[in-house]
């Protein structure tokens, strides 16, 4: 092996141009098939995040000022 060159690149000139057109569709198809997977799955993932109503923001705030309110009290009656 000459200087200067990478490490397979004596490899790559001997692999018929046929067979090279075929290695690299097969890697298209299989890295195409794989986002395909991913956008599938995440897809999934958002349908089934949204599932049941929406939270009731008011009813949330309600909830997290009454307990604010309870935490208060609580230390007031621990001085």
């Amino acid at each position: 092996m000459t200087r200067g060159k990478a490490r397979g690149e004596d490899n790559v000139k001997s692999i018929k141009p046929q067979v090279l057109a075929a290695i690299s569709g097969a890697v298209q198809a299989y890295l195409a098939a794989e986002e395909e997977a991913l956008q599938a799955a995440a897809f999934s993932l958002a349908a089934a995040a949204s599932f049941g109503p929406p939270p009731n923001l008011w009813g949330l705030a309600g909830r997290q000022g009454a307990m604010q309110l309870r935490v208060l009290m609580q230390r007031r009656s621990l001085r």
